[in-house]
């Protein structure tokens, strides 16, 4: 046998272009109060997507989320807008990636108190020893974007919303976060847009401090969609916007 024979096979490179689903978590603090805050943190300098940029916690769907069981329920209405546009197999590995990103990145748990009841993956087992499982039911998902052609990650990501008061423990400990953000804070949105921001995360921004602002929901959930012939809203405002337009 040649050595080139016996050579192990090179495993096929990943795409990192390729969409992905993903899961962004807007967490709101003091949303009653006159000036809401929201939490962000800013990515390294060395990122090789939005490097710099002042972003929320959020990340790639992982294939084992969809084996993560939760310990609450997404509300009815937030689950079936979620399931429209080809959610409905991924919803609720979205809920869990969202969790999971908020915990790995600014260390706060979003969970119920409740007992593992299966093999705790390796990257679960940090959230599992608090004794939580992952919560859906303060989540509400207000947003949806497409990362656009030819940067060098390419998401479908779904923004979810959570207010402070659904988290546990002490809002300000970021100790157990992990270093993909820097410079975690709580920031009030009279004062957000004087970081450096995604123009994504502006427009969402917008959209959430509207609802906030008004307590009114949209009917359906803004959608901002980015493919290789053009760039458009297919939902804002929470009403559907004419193709093209």
């Amino acid at each position: 046998m040649t050595e080139a024979a016996s050579a192990a096979p090179t495993p096929p490179e990943v795409d990192k272009t390729a969409i992905r689903n993903a899961a962004t978590i807007i967490a709101v603090r003091d949303r009653a109060g006159d000036d809401p805050q929201v939490l962000m943190g800013q990515r390294g300098a060395k990122a090789a997507f939005m490097p710099n940029k002042f972003v929320f916690p959020g990340g790639a769907m992982d294939a084992g989320d969809a084996d993560i069981p939760l310990g609450s329920a997404l509300p009815e209405g937030c689950r079936a807008r979620l399931m429209a546009d080809g959610g409905a197999a991924i919803w609720q590995a979205l809920c869990v990636a969202a969790v999971r990103e908020l915990w790995e990145e600014t260390g706060l748990i979003l969970g119920t108190p409740g007992d593992w009841t299966q093999d705790v993956p390796t990257d679960w087992e940090s959230f599992a020893a608090t004794g939580h499982l992952p919560h859906a039911a303060p989540l509400s998902f207000v947003f949806r974007a497409l990362t656009p052609p030819g940067r060098p990650r390419r998401f479908d990501a779904r923004f979810f919303v959570v207010e402070a008061e659904a988290l546990v423990g002490d809002l300000d400990d970021f100790s157990r976060a992990s270093d993909e953000l820097s410079h975690l804070q709580w920031i009030p949105l009279s004062e957000v847009r004087r970081f450096d921001l995604p123009f994504i995360t502006e427009v969402v921004l917008a959209e959430v401090t509207r609802t906030l602002r008004t307590g009114e929901a949209p009917e359906s959930t803004p959608f901002f969609r980015n493919d290789d012939e053009e760039s458009l809203f297919l939902r804002l405002r929470g009403h559907p916007m004419p193709v093209g337009g």
